[in-house]
């Protein structure tokens, strides 16, 4: 693996309990952990087997149980290695999404926050490429409304697509600016912002990422993230 770059890690150095050699040595780990994330209104839990074929295309072997479950969400959950997601009918159908299991903690504050059991006004701001949205849709009472926002227009493409594989009725993707949601003040009852980043949780699994970090780019995105804040 290539080396973290150096201003990064000197960052990080001043961090109480940040351990470099630990920090460095999961960054070179050569299988990071895969989790999904299931659609509720596709797949009971109860009922839910995930499913590879063999490479003779024939005999399934179950990727992982009920019992690897993870524990801050109702539909997360570990697999044993990581397949191949595009040759699964399951995945093209939405049964589930692929995600880093630390973005699906969103869920512990939605549900101690908020009383899901009435219909709720949400806005995913910077929704794409729909992680967070098919998560806040499988939560949220059927009668509530979701706007799922994104600004690059090349990426709410493929935000319309996870949310219509999802088979959410009640989620509007739109294309705005952060700024032009000003003009429904006190609208909705709950805006969820994940905020552009620098990146640098990418780069365990997308090594392009290390090349494109830089001290600009960080004071770049934390300029950003005012201004939508301040939006």
């Amino acid at each position: 693996m290539k080396n973290l770059p150096a201003g990064f890690l000197q960052s990080l150095s001043g961090i109480t309990g940040f351990d470099k050699d630990a920090f460095e040595s999961v960054h070179e780990v050569s299988s990071p952990v895969t989790a999904v994330r299931i659609n509720p209104r596709k797949n009971p839990v109860h009922e839910w087997a995930l499913q590879e074929l063999s490479p003779e295309g024939q005999v399934p072997s179950t990727l992982f149980n009920i019992n690897d479950p993870v524990p801050w969400t109702q539909y997360g959950f570990y697999l044993n290695k990581r397949p191949s997601f595009t040759f699964d009918p399951f995945f093209h159908a939405g049964s589930y999404y692929v995600q880093e299991a630390s973005s699906m903690f969103m869920e512990q504050p939605f549900r101690q926050l908020l009383d899901l059991s009435r219909p709720l006004k949400v806005l995913d701001l910077c929704a794409a490429p729909g992680g967070k949205t098919t998560h806040l849709q499988s939560m949220i009472h059927e009668d509530s409304l979701l706007v799922s926002n994104e600004l690059i227009r090349a990426r709410t493409n493929i935000l319309q697509d996870n949310v219509v594989k999802w088979g959410a009725e009640n989620v509007v993707v739109t294309n705005n600016d952060a700024a032009a949601f000003q003009q429904l003040p006190a609208y909705f009852d709950v805006m969820v912002v994940d905020a552009p980043c620098s990146g640098s949780g990418l780069f365990r699994k997308d090594k392009a990422a290390i090349d494109e970090w830089s001290p600009h780019q960080v004071i770049g995105c934390s300029k950003r993230q005012q201004q939508i804040l301040a939006d």
